[in-house]
């Protein structure tokens, strides 16, 4: 009895126990890449306050169409007078509904508002692609920060090897103070870049955590992993997603926004006709006459009216219309302006991402060969065929060697995130997925060479 009780009691602690870890797991899930993209969007403000622009331009577009509709006035007053003892009340109301007929630049008014709106609109596709590059750079480095942490522990775990090893050689007296004292040096060197490496983190993390308002208070919570498996569509592919970007789209929303301005400048030289439908009432109370009302009870009155306003002339109208016409040329040639400087930027993006994926390849081949070389070098020393020199110098390139390959990668990514800004996409992944079914669509063809010695980039 006593025994199933024992048994009872351990199956129950490993029970709690089972569920304590199966808690802490959840509690401590890891943060993506997307996560942090999705909080970046709900907590940071300069996001939320051009969402509220968009509603706030809404608003004037939809009122722009009050133009159209009738409008309803209203005014009433009551007066009291004494006269010589008499006194005398009037009380008077009055209703007035006009519609504006004709007006030339109403459409354009409205029309400037619609683009004001549009151009808002993109204004938060813009904002959106800046938080989310920020997101990324902040988030790829904080990866290759923890990297490069991870590297200097073993730089620091190397250069203690080292000094294990020149001293016992030291007390068998087949090895030189100096030795220990070099190695000495390097060792302190490893420590301080530790703590260097550890500072740089904490920054890293503290700027992850203002973009996407969570703290994040260790960078074993992020998922992710630097690799060199990136996809590269052609580039006239990214010229395509280019002409969708928002500061391109918006430069053409100013020209029509330029061409609307020149037409209400028109609509100074032509005329404004509206409608009036009016109805009074007036009552009138005078004690010293016999009748309730000087006029019967009550007075009413109904009008209706049309009026015409034309400005014949105003020396102001025809400059305005000049000014709007230059506006117009003007916001022409920056829309080409925006496109050529997009243009190169995304030139320059595409060649350097190429860059960065050439020096990948190079750091990671310059890894091995620097681990060759130390591994040789400390072997060589260990059985008393080289000199310390030899070890703290290749341990030293080896070190060099571990933290540029991080950051080869992190360059690669941080290309990477800015070819996705320039190109206005959110994920190259994406053109990709896009690519893809353009080709299992595309009806097939005889292949055809490409160029004449049949080369191609990466």
């Amino acid at each position: 009895m006593a025994l199933r009780i024992a048994a009872n009691k351990n199956l129950l602690v490993l029970s709690l126990s089972l569920a304590a870890v199966s808690l802490l797991s959840v509690s401590s899930a890891a943060l993506t890449l997307d996560e942090a993209l999705e909080m970046a969007k709900s907590n940071l403000p300069a996001y939320q306050a051009q969402a509220m622009r968009v509603q706030s331009s809404e608003a004037l577009y939809k009122a722009t169409y009050g133009a159209y509709v009738p409008s309803i006035d209203a005014a009433g007053n009551a007066s009291s007078r004494d006269i010589a003892g008499y006194d005398s009340s009037s009380n008077n109301f009055d209703v007035t509904a006009s519609l504006r007929l004709f007006d030339y630049k109403r459409g354009y008014t409205r029309d400037i508002s619609r683009y004001n709106f549009n151009t808002e609109q993109e204004g938060l596709r813009k904002s959106l692609l800046d938080l989310q590059f920020s997101v990324k750079s902040s988030f790829y480095t904080t990866l290759a920060t923890l990297g490069i942490l991870q590297q200097r522990k073993v730089q620091l775990e190397n250069a203690s090897k080292n000094y294990e090893v020149a001293e016992g050689r030291r007390k068998f007296g087949v090895a030189k103070l100096s030795d220990v004292l070099q190695v000495s040096v390097r060792l302190e060197q490893a420590r301080y870049n530790l703590v260097q490496a550890e500072g740089s983190l904490q920054k890293s993390l503290s700027e992850l955590s203002s973009l996407i308002g969570k703290p994040v208070a260790d960078a074993a919570e992020l998922q992710g992993v630097l690799t060199f498996e990136l996809f590269l569509p052609e580039e006239k592919i990214l010229e395509e997603a280019l002409l969708r970007r928002p500061e391109i789209l918006q430069a053409e929303l100013a020209v029509k926004r330029a061409e609307s301005a020149e037409g209400i400048s028109t609509g100074d030289f032509l005329p404004v006709i509206s409608g009036n439908l009016n109805y009074s009432r007036t009552d009138i109370s005078n004690p010293a006459s016999t009748s309730t009302s000087l006029y019967g009870s009550p007075y009413e009155g109904h009008s209706a009216s049309l009026l015409a306003t034309w400005n014949l002339f105003e020396l102001g109208k025809f400059y305005r219309r000049k000014a709007a016409s230059i506006d117009t040329v003007t916001a022409a040639k920056t829309l080409k302006e925006t496109e050529r400087s997009l243009r190169l930027d995304l030139r320059k993006s595409y060649e350097d991402f190429i860059t960065a994926s050439r020096n990948v390849k190079v750091a990671d081949e310059q890894l091995k060969q620097a681990l060759q070389n130390y591994d040789q070098a400390f072997g060589e020393y260990k059985v008393g065929k080289g000199d310390i020199l030899s070890v703290v110098f290749a341990e030293t390139l080896l070190a060099q060697a571990r933290e540029q390959d991080v950051v080869a990668k992190l360059n690669l990514y941080l290309a990477k995130a800015l070819l996705e800004r320039v190109s206005g996409i959110e994920r190259l992944e994406s053109l990709e997925d896009e690519t893809a079914q353009s080709l299992e669509t595309r009806p097939r063809q005889a292949p055809t060479n490409t160029s004449k010695d049949g080369s191609s980039r990466p």
